[in-house]
């Protein structure tokens, strides 16, 4: 059965109507930002913090880009499964992590394999978890402790300067094989990752992995549109258009120009914060990265699948049986994901983009195995496939890229820092801060009152 795969509440609009922080297009700015998303909000949050007059022109509807949610059939759903981890540094200092009620999983997973369901949690966090990592029935006691070995190994700075390959290369000089690797290592990586082959770099997924080590990811209360709203409504009034969609950026005779379907905006700088292969087509010289596709499918159920004891935990299948690469109930987690009451919210992603009527029947046959639950009666809610979810970012990873595309014209996004939501945070930062250096020493602006 399916609800419907349209949003309720995304329908197309003119320039600014719909989103609580938009406003009518404005003919001049000291900074334009192309790109409502978490890079551009952040840029302009700075930029603004700094009293720079930043204009934010977004084409879509709302703002938040990758980082979105809808409401479809009485549930909140995220496009694409998306966590908030508060140990990224960025998150705590740009984030009212208060404000948006951060709902936590469980600091652990739960991993289908050979018809048994076994959870394995962090037993620094949970130290009744000691004895369940011990008596764990995958693996052998070596392939534990290196395991155990490798997941440490990420905490120290060192580790992260030393000689880079894929992550695959890494879990061999590691001495990580066997059942363990296959059934858990392999499959989360997959999920936060976006691919299965091995090939990012190791140095990027050692900062990771430290980072689970350090937080337990979660969910805002309503949903990871709560974090672009916050940036957005962080902004002074008229500061952000959305429904504008930036056809070219060019030279004025005395300023840069910013071409929209609703006009020209006049600005002494640009910062194009848009996703990568629009920033290749903005920007002459800027080449797009390659991306992992994700998918996800959000299903209802009448009740949550798992017990209460694992309904936080991510759920892993060790099997590998099927397209899903990891599965969550999400209102066991962040019950406001089911705001008309009850009823559960499951979700699986997939790698690719197929969220066809066969790759359908293979999910619920997989999470039927995964959960040991009928899935034959659960409603298809939406599905939402990402064809540029995350840049790749292949060995050697030597770190940020140049945010300077000259002429007055910055970059930010994730594809100049890392496939993260810290390194779009951090690529907003970095692009405000060379506005504010480069652009104000050349053309003294000035600042906003």
């Amino acid at each position: 059965m399916t609800v419907g795969n349209t949003p309720d509440d995304t329908s197309p609009t003119p320039h600014g109507a719909e989103s609580p922080h938009a406003s009518a297009l404005r003919s001049a700015a000291e900074v334009v930002v192309v790109g409502a998303g978490v890079a551009g909000l952040a840029a302009a949050k700075h930029l603004s913090a700094a009293g720079v007059d930043v204009l934010v022109v977004e084409a879509a509807d709302t703002v938040g880009g990758r980082v979105r949610s809808e409401t479809v059939g009485g549930f909140r759903v995220d496009r694409g499964f998306q966590l908030l981890n508060p140990a990224y540094p960025e998150v705590a200092k740009v984030l009212d992590l208060e404000a948006l009620d951060l709902q936590p999983f469980d600091a652990g997973l739960a991993v289908h394999r050979g018809g048994r369901v076994s959870a394995l949690r962090d037993p620094r966090r949970h130290p009744t978890a000691v004895l369940e990592a011990l008596r764990f029935p995958l693996g052998s006691a070596r392939e534990k402790a290196a395991v155990a070995r490798w997941a440490l190994r990420t905490t120290s700075a060192g580790d992260l300067k030393g000689p880079d390959s894929g992550w695959s290369d890494a879990l061999d000089a590691a001495e990580v094989h066997g059942e363990l690797r296959w059934s858990v290592v392999e499959p989360f990586l997959a999920g936060v990752l976006g691919e299965v082959d091995g090939t990012t770099s190791r140095r990027f997924v050692d900062l990771l992995v430290r980072s689970f080590l350090r937080g337990t990811p979660g969910l805002p209360a309503r949903g990871m549109q709560a974090v672009p709203d916050q940036l957005a409504a962080s902004l002074p009034a008229r500061s952000v258009v959305t429904g504008t969609k930036v056809r070219h950026i060019g030279f004025a005779p005395r300023s840069l120009v910013v071409e929209t379907v609703a006009g020209g905006v006049n600005c002494e700088a640009i910062v194009v914060a848009t996703d990568a292969h629009t920033a290749a087509h903005l920007v002459p010289g800027v080449k797009a990265p390659d991306a992992h596709a994700i998918s996800t499918i959000w299903y209802s159920t009448t009740t949550s699948p798992a017990p209460s004891s694992r309904a936080k935990l991510l759920h892993l299948d060790g099997d590998r049986s099927g397209p899903v690469v990891n599965s969550a109930v999400i209102s066991a987690v962040a019950p406001g994901y089911v705001p008309g009451g009850p009823g559960s919210l499951v979700s699986a992603q997939l790698l690719g983009t197929d969220t066809g009527t066969d790759v359908d029947r293979r999910v619920r046959e997989q999470l039927a195995r995964v959960y040991g639950v009928d899935t034959a009666g659960w409603v298809r809610v939406a599905a939402h496939s990402i064809p540029h979810a995350l840049p790749v970012v292949a060995p050697p990873f030597e770190g940020p890229k140049s945010v300077d595309a000259g002429d007055g014209v910055f970059l930010a996004g994730d594809h100049r820092e890392n496939s993260s939501l810290q390194g779009a945070l951090v690529s907003g930062r970095r692009a405000a801060d060379a506005v504010l250096g480069k652009a104000f020493g050349r053309n003294g602006f000035k600042r906003a009152s």
